[in-house]
């Protein structure tokens, strides 16, 4: 039995197919069917465009807006983190000297 290869499926496809089951009262069995994709996925992008709304599938390696500030002020700390360590031997250097 061969492997089924991985499809991938753009934003808007998503969202058009969710539409289908909720702003046309389709069911999702038939909406899944006529996509040729598993009943499961479709209701997982369902839930996930009820979750995140605009923010649903941005896209692989992309981060929400919330994520992606997350991580520059983690970026931003470890650079003040070094900074600071930085200062303190230079002090521990010049404290050394005036002795």
């Amino acid at each position: 039995m061969g492997k089924k290869e991985s499809r991938h499926f753009t934003r808007e496809f998503k969202r058009n197919a969710v539409q289908m089951i909720i702003e046309k009262g389709v069911p999702a069995g038939r909406v899944a069917q006529e996509l040729d994709i598993h009943p499961n996925l479709l209701h997982q992008w369902k839930r996930k465009l009820m979750a995140d709304g605009n923010d649903a599938f941005i896209g692989k390696g992309n981060l929400k807006p919330e994520d992606s500030e997350l991580k520059r002020l983690q970026r931003e700390l470890e650079e003040v983190k070094e900074e600071r360590d930085i200062l303190k031997k230079a002090l521990g250097v010049f404290s050394k000297r005036t002795r």
